[in-house]
């Protein structure tokens, strides 16, 4: 049975791989704060409202598309993480990637 999704779930889902897949371009050192920033943001938005909230969850998805946007720039090459942010990526590391580049599961 396959999972039906709305228009706006799709696309939040498409802007978010659409997130990690800028990561990808960006200098292997700084991925990690890129994965995090954008992990983080994409978390602590979706907390913070309700789902049945749609002029926010689209002013949310411009806003978010115009920021990518900007950091898909190539002269974009780091970007800044918080301490609550790191914080937040100790406690919620779910994935994680081995030091061969696979995917784990974290058991923090």
């Amino acid at each position: 049975m396959s999972l039906r999704r709305s228009g706006l779930q799709r696309d939040v889902l498409a802007l978010y791989r659409r997130a990690l897949r800028m990561v990808s371009t960006k200098p292997p050192a700084a991925q990690p704060k890129f994965r995090l920033f954008v992990r983080y943001s994409f978390k602590t938005q979706a907390s913070a409202i309700s789902p049945r909230d749609i002029s926010t969850i689209e002013h949310l998805l411009r806003r978010g598309t115009r920021q990518i946007e900007m950091y898909e720039d190539p002269n974009v090459r780091d970007c800044w993480v918080s301490s609550d942010m790191v914080q937040w990526g100790e406690q919620n590391g779910g994935r994680r990637s081995d030091a061969a580049g696979k995917k784990t599961l974290s058991t923090s």
